[in-house]
């Protein structure tokens, strides 16, 4: 839920990015953080493992314009992608006003993207949200690599929502300002 600070006159708005773990996350935030103008980005918190994987979170206060005389400000997190650490999946989701799903294209991934998803769906029910009103939208990742799925493969097993959806190569930036645009877009939407 959006947090108004009236002396502030200030939005703060949390999106999460969720997947299996390797998916992307962290590099979608990583390239945002690289691109986004110093004034309009606070500090990057990283917290990973020897293998650099995201154990927590990763946190990026984004200012992204004002509405109605509040400024907003998105703080963009992931969660790690390993289910073992399903209670910081939980803990980070609480409050969330927005969801990016970061599915890895690679056929051989196809059933942790689902496994991430229905964590997901599970995780959100426990704090009384619905995937289908929240939010949402999906980002297929890795389009650069061999042996990916088709994107209408992707879709029959992600996206029973017909939610927004970008393919995307973060790495590259490619598909990445897409995505938290629309996502950006429709939290903004929900606040109206």
């Amino acid at each position: 839920m959006s947090l108004i600070n009236y002396s502030s006159r200030e939005i703060n708005c949390k999106l999460v990015y969720y997947g299996c773990g390797l998916c992307g996350k962290t590099t979608n935030i990583k390239y945002i953080y690289g691109k986004v103008s110093p004034e309009a980005k606070g500090k990057l918190i990283s917290l990973a493992t020897e293998l650099d994987r995201t154990l927590f979170f990763d946190f990026l206060p984004l200012d992204l314009g004002s509405i109605k005389g509040f400024k907003t400000r998105f703080h963009l997190y992931t969660v790690p992608g390993q289910v073992f650490y399903n209670a910081s999946r939980k803990l980070i989701l609480k409050g969330v006003d927005g969801i990016v799903f970061v599915a890895d294209s690679q056929v051989e991934r196809l059933e942790a993207n689902v496994e991430a998803l229905n964590n997901l769906q599970e995780n959100l029910t426990e704090y009384g949200m619905n995937i289908e009103t929240i939010p949402f939208v999906i980002q297929y990742n890795k389009r650069d690599l061999p042996n990916i799925a088709t994107v209408d493969e992707m879709r029959a097993q992600l996206n029973k929502w017909n939610v927004p959806e970008y393919e995307a190569v973060a790495h590259q930036g490619y598909g990445v300002f897409e995505t938290l645009k629309e996502v950006a877009k429709k939290v903004l939407k929900n606040l109206s």
